[in-house]
């Protein structure tokens, strides 16, 4: 016979299961046992990590694949330790809940000086209520419920974080069970705002001869691929993604132009976008990277910019308007224009490193960061997902023409490093069978290296490149000096020291073939660390360290050129 009633923690995790959260990532600590030992008796399957930072970066990477992820951790010392990975996820509008086992309800009231609290016990809520959606504090049975569910509809309706700090003693108090969880509905447009925006729209792109689409990151977070893409299908325009919205669509499609970053970008595509007589932009974030260092040249007499509930054209704002209604709108007027007026050229053209060019290995010739990657472009499989750290990989990896159906992830606008070890362990979680390959660099990999022993805990398959050219690249390349130098580790060897392996060591064209080779047999995670010069970076890594280096008055030092490592 089943009860009418259940504990408080069996609501929210009958709730995350109904939001599609199949895995928990954490770490264990007492005042979040109680919670936990519900979880381990249910359908949600736990995944426990290092540390804190590890298990907010792994329900990054899990809600980027799933659409939404959770981790829990202990009060204080626990929550705290994982702040940074919580603000990432807020920066780059990722939907993560965050649930703190905490001391309980009596211990709040009366401010007992108990372990990993700080006398006021309210300041770890302060905190996170700066970087989250929306917050609560649990504190009975007959209010928690509608908390739980106000905190989670704000998750997924902000798609960003919510933290739910839940007293020990709450966890096992009874309450009612669910009804059937209302998702929130996309927020309604206003319907004269709306008309006027397409309107203006319509009138500038029916007169532009040679338009152009840009394609940002609010399209994949809102999951807007399906309405972008009959966009385009409707009207044959071309289009560019940054490096946010990077693999939005597939970049086989033959619309794509490629990567527009500024000065930053290839020639081909920095014309074409800044001539274009008419820009449409959807859903971009005009971030430092995004934008090559501010240097994105687009005159606002020609845009049209549209993000998840504005419009801008021109100079003229129309609040209250949805992102996929103004799409659906456009897509519903627009007329198909004949691809050979609109000079749309191959994206194979606009990247550096593409499948379409022959490799061909020279056996004892040194690897360079080109050659790698150039190789790599032909290593990477369709439906693969992509993760590339902050630095060397990130830059690289984002000029490579991905194949169909990849999913590229790197924390693009909040570039913590040591993000993607989390974050691959948390995407291979959510995307069961699917490839992941992750480029990462030997600085960022020291900040995080502990959860490699999880990604071999729970065999998961990825294949991790370790970028090794001593020390952090992109700290290098914005200024020189000893304090970006680190101790060299045998990094290859540390897939056997965590219980799995095989660990490769790669130096020479010929020795990255072989290690190829017994990659394609291998049933299980396989690292590879990669040599390559200590000054070996792209150029656009160069140069975003040229504009960070002017943008903090660091330029003015001793004249040398920079050098850069693989962090």
């Amino acid at each position: 016979m089943t009860t009418s009633e259940i504990t408080v923690a069996q609501y929210l995790i009958t709730r995350l299961k109904e939001m599609g959260v199949g895995h928990l990532f954490g770490v264990p600590g007492d005042f979040v046992l109680g919670f936990l030992n519900q979880v381990l008796e249910s359908d949600l399957k736990y995944v426990g990590t290092c540390n804190e930072l590890n298990a907010a970066y792994a329900a990054d990477g899990y809600a980027r694949i799933r659409g939404v992820g959770a981790f829990a951790t202990t009060y204080g010392v626990g929550e705290l330790s994982a702040l940074n990975g919580v603000a990432g996820a807020f920066a780059e509008r990722v939907p993560v809940v965050v649930i703190t086992g905490s001391p309980t309800a009596v211990s709040f009231r009366k401010r007992a000086l108990l372990h990993h609290t700080m006398g006021d016990y309210q300041i770890p809520l302060r905190m996170y209520e700066k970087i989250t959606a929306a917050s609560t504090q649990l504190s009975s049975a007959e209010t928690a419920p509608a908390e739980i569910d106000r905190v989670l509809s704000a998750c997924l309706s902000h798609h960003q974080p919510v933290y739910i700090s839940f007293p020990s003693d709450v966890v096992m108090m009874k309450c009612g069970r669910p009804d059937a969880f209302v998702f929130p509905k996309p927020a309604e447009s206003d319907k004269a705002a709306l008309e006027e925006a397409l309107r203006e729209a319509l009138d500038m792109l029916d007169k532009a001869r040679s338009p152009v689409v840009i394609g940002d990151v609010e399209l994949i977070r809102y999951k807007l691929q399906k309405e972008f893409s009959g966009l385009l299908e409707k009207t044959g325009f071309p289009y560019a993604t940054m490096m946010l919205g990077k693999t939005v669509l597939s970049e086989q499609h033959p619309q794509f132009i490629g990567l527009y970053e500024g000065d930053r970008s290839r020639d081909y595509v920095k014309d074409r976008v800044e001539s274009a007589d008419c820009i449409l932009q959807l859903g971009a974030l005009l971030t430092d990277f995004n934008t090559g260092g501010f240097t994105a040249d687009i005159d606002e007499s020609r845009l049209i910019s549209a993000n998840i509930r504005s419009v801008k054209i021109k100079h003229h704002n129309y609040e209250n308007v949805s992102l996929r209604d103004f799409i659906i709108g456009l897509t519903g007027k627009l007329s198909r224009r004949d691809p050979g007026g609109l000079d749309i050229r191959c994206a194979a053209g606009a990247c550096v490193h593409r499948r379409t060019e022959p490799y061909r290995p020279d056996a004892r010739k040194p690897l360079t960061i080109k050659r790698f990657f150039d190789r790599m472009s032909h290593f990477i499989e369709k439906d693969s997902m992509v993760l590339a750290e902050t630095g060397v990989s990130l830059f690289s990896a984002a000029e490579m023409l991905m194949p169909e159906g990849t999913t590229f992830i790197g924390q693009t606008f909040y570039g913590s490093i040591g993000y993607t070890i989390g974050a691959s362990l948390g995407a291979c979680t959510a995307a069961g069978d699917r490839r992941a390959v992750l480029f990462v660099g030997d600085g960022s990999f020291q900040v995080t290296c502990q959860d490699l022993s999880t990604m071999i805990r729970n065999r998961l398959k990825p294949v991790i490149f370790l970028l090794n050219n001593d020390g952090y690249t992109i700290e290098r390349v914005i200024v020189d000096r000893p304090y970006n130098d680190i101790q060299p580790w045998r990094y290859h060897k540390l897939a056997e020291v965590f219980g799995g392996g095989p660990g490769l060591d790669v130096r020479t064209e010929g020795e990255l073939e072989e290690a190829l080779q017994k990659t394609a047999s291998a049933d299980g995670l396989v690292f590879i660390e990669i040599h390559t010069g200590r000054l070996d970076c792209p150029e656009s890594l160069r140069s975003a360290g040229r504009s960070m280096a002017k943008t903090n008055h660091l330029d003015g030092g001793p004249a040398r050129q920079p050098a850069a490592a693989g962090r």
